[in-house]
């Protein structure tokens, strides 16, 4: 993947990454160790989103997501509001989010995502380039654009001489919202005989 990503950067202008989903799960991996050890920076995040996945996180069931449910995306929110906050407060990366849409979305629920979203300071596109390809998504490209253009204070969860324990620790509280992390006694041993092995500046994959 980083030999795409360089072979891509010599070829145009600006690169998209799929880093994986969410930005607990794939952007954790994607920045925490991908970038780490490849020198790559990324200039700007895109925070995919569906109201149907938001309401079904609020409780809704599947055959019921076409449906509008302002109570169940307030609830649903929740999710999106933390990956946005991971990826522009904890990394410290300009970003927006993108709501690729379903003819079954309301004014009422998309006004509710744009409010929410207001408030942590982060521009909201609709994407429809399901329906009208490129076209769908040429407003989406410009705030990429632009959002590229501002400074970016990019930063790591944990520091590469962080003992392995200390990165667990950084990476489940700063990014799952951990209050704590345990492990009995084998457990820690072995953690701790990796470190003393010389496996400690070594990256953490949380799976």
């Amino acid at each position: 993947t980083v030999i795409a990503t360089r072979t891509a950067l010599k070829l145009a202008d600006y690169v998209v990454t799929e880093a994986g989903f969410g930005a607990d799960l794939g952007a954790e991996k994607f920045l925490d160790i991908k970038c780490r050890k490849s020198g790559l920076r990324p200039s700007a995040g895109v925070i995919v989103a569906t109201v149907r996945a938001l309401k079904h996180h609020g409780g809704v069931a599947k055959d019921a997501l076409n449906q509008e449910n302002l109570p169940a995306l307030e609830k649903g929110l929740a999710n999106l509001e933390r990956h946005v906050n991971n990826v522009k407060n904890v990394y410290g990366i300009p970003c927006v989010v993108s709501i690729n849409k379903f003819t079954s979305d309301t004014k009422a629920e998309l006004d509710l995502l744009y409010s929410r979203m207001a408030k942590l300071g982060v521009p909201v596109v609709l994407a429809t380039h399901w329906g009208e390809g490129g076209k769908g998504a040429a407003e989406l490209a410009k705030i990429v654009v632009g959002l590229c253009d501002q400074p970016s204070g990019f930063q790591f969860v944990c520091d590469e001489s962080d003992s392995l324990w200390d990165k667990m620790n950084k990476i489940a509280k700063k990014i799952y919202r951990a209050s704590d992390v345990t492990a009995d006694t084998k457990v820690r041993n072995q953690i701790k005989k990796l470190q003393e092995d010389g496996y400690g500046h070594y990256p953490v994959c949380v799976a």
